[in-house]
Parts: structure tokens; sequence; C-alpha cells
């Protein structure tokens, strides 16, 4: 997420009411999660296991809960919770906008998109030339869609991360101020979920086709003509490259790729990165014709312990 305006250090720290080491002119352009962070941006980290990972990081700003040595070139903002205080930034910065009507007037609709009967779109939304929004559909604030995209009926875009942090009295949720971003030609089936990023965007490709009941997450990026089969869930901060198909009832964990033009078999969870080019198969995943082989082999158990009998 990158700020209307350049602030400086000073400028944050007072907003956030924290120490901060650096020049107090040092130039804060954004926020961003570790994975997508750029010079001038602030990134988070709250545990020492983490400190090395964000203090190397592209990151120019560390919103950190312990003073330490600062890199060359960087500052620090020093706060007693990064957790509430990356919060605060993201309530400042992208504030939650009400709406009292179906289609507010900051949003930009483009001709020959057709909006079926009881859709929501949200503020600062921006849908692209000869789409079709069937009847349901809720579409969040700032989502970014182009042309000739068909959305079935009952899907919604742009939810919340499921991103939390474990209190002693429960959790608290990491909010989201980023976006759902679908290139042109992308269509979309009945009842997805495709959420936003917490501060970039989560990503569908061109030409990219998804079945009904198919869950996103957070910050995720698809590339172009994949296809997508039902009861997909696919996890926040994974890299899905162009020509990927995926069928039916997988899953995914987090922060994972898998390569251009990989198939992954029904009911596969994808438990670590793949590379493009093969099919794979099964729980936890591996090549579908090494995997098929093993499962003919474990059917033979019975016939060579009579054997051996």
């Amino acid at each position: 997420m990158k700020f209307p305006k350049v602030y400086s250090l000073q400028e944050i720290a007072n907003l956030l009411r924290c120490e901060f080491v650096g020049d107090p002119y040092f130039e804060v352009f954004g926020m961003n999660e570790i994975h997508v962070v750029t010079a001038g941006d602030i990134v988070f980290v709250d545990h020492p296991k983490y400190y090395d990972k964000a203090l190397q990081s592209a990151a120019t700003i560390v919103l950190i809960n312990k003073k330490v040595a600062c890199p060359e070139g960087k500052a620090l903002l020093i706060s007693e919770d990064p957790f509430r205080d990356f919060n605060t930034l993201t309530k400042h910065f992208k504030p939650f906008e009400q709406s009292s009507v179906s289609i507010p007037a900051s949003a930009k609709i483009g001709e020959g998109t057709v909006i079926q009967p009881n859709a929501f779109v949200g503020n600062h939304v921006v849908i692209g030339k000869n789409c079709l929004i069937h009847a349901n559909v809720a579409i969040y604030d700032n989502t970014i869609i182009g042309d000739n995209v068909i959305i079935h009926a009952g899907t919604v875009l742009g939810a919340d991360a499921f991103y939390y942090k474990k209190r002693p009295d429960g959790y608290d949720q990491l909010l989201s101020g980023g976006r759902v971003v679908i290139a042109n030609n992308v269509g979309i089936g009945a009842l997805c979920t495709i959420d936003k990023g917490v501060t970039g965007d989560t990503i569908i490709g061109e030409g990219t086709k998804i079945d009904n009941q198919v869950h996103v997450g957070h910050d995720t990026v698809i590339g172009k003509k994949c296809l997508i089969a039902s009861q997909t869930g696919i996890a926040g901060c994974v890299i899905i490259e162009d020509e990927v198909t995926i069928w039916g009832q997988v899953g995914t964990t987090s922060g994972i790729t898998i390569g251009t033009k990989a198939v992954i078999m029904g009911q596969t969870g994808v438990t670590k990165s793949v590379e493009g080019g093969k099919s794979y198969f099964g729980t936890p995943i591996e090549e579908s014709r090494e995997k098929l082989k093993q499962l003919a082999n474990i059917k033979k158990i019975p016939e060579i312990l009579n054997k051996l009998k």
C-alpha cells in the first residue's frame, strides 16, 4: 500500500506515538507485508525469530518491538506492539467507508457492462467494458476488474484476509487495506470468495477461469490462462504461474509457488512449491506417476504377505 504522499519518519512516529531510530526526515512511501515490500515501505516484526528477515528485507523502515542495531540506509520505529500499530496505520490510510447504495458515485463502470439485481459494488471500484456481474455478487471497495469478465451469482471479491494474532483474551485480526485485481477475460463461478491483500493485491491473471465454490486467499497471485476447478482452497501469498490446471478439492499451504503449466490432480494437498510442466497428485504432494505407482504397490502387499506364509 502506497501512501497518498511521502511522509517523514517523524510524522509516522508521531502518528503512532512511538520512538524512532534514524533521520527524522527519512522518507516513508508506504507499508507492506514482508513478501512484497520495496524501498520506502514499512514492514512490521514482533518476534525475535524474524528480526533478521525484516531488517534485511527490501523495506527501509522496520516497525519493531525492540531497539536493535539499525542497518545502514534504514530506519526503525520502536513500538510496544507492532501488530497493533500496523493496524493503526491501515485504519489511518485506508479507513472503512460506509455505503448506503448498491453502486456508489465513486465506482467506475465500463461501457456495455451489465450488473444484475442485488449485486453490490463498493466505493472506488473500477469495472471494465462488457462485463457481466450476476445477482448477489459483492464487490468490496477498491476492487479493479478488467474487460469481458463474467462473475457468477453469490461470489465475494475483497473480503478480509484470514490473518490473526493470538492474544491471552482471544484473537486480533490484522486489518486488510489491499485490493483484488481481476484482469481481462477472467471467468469466476458462483459462490467463490477472493480475499483482498493485507496491504498489496490479490491478482487473477488474464484469461483465467475459476469454477464454482473456489477460495483464493489474501495476496495470492494467479497467472494467465489457469483453470481452477470446484472446491479448491488456495491459501494466502501463493504464486500460481501461467497455464496451471488445478482440479477439484485441491488445497494448498501458504507461501508456495506452483510452476507454469503444472497440473494438480483432484484432492491433492499442495504442501510445498512444485515446478512447472509436470502432473502432481496426493498428500503430501508428489509427481502423479510416482504416486500412482506407490498406490499400486500398496495394493500388492496382501498378495506378497500371503506368499510369505
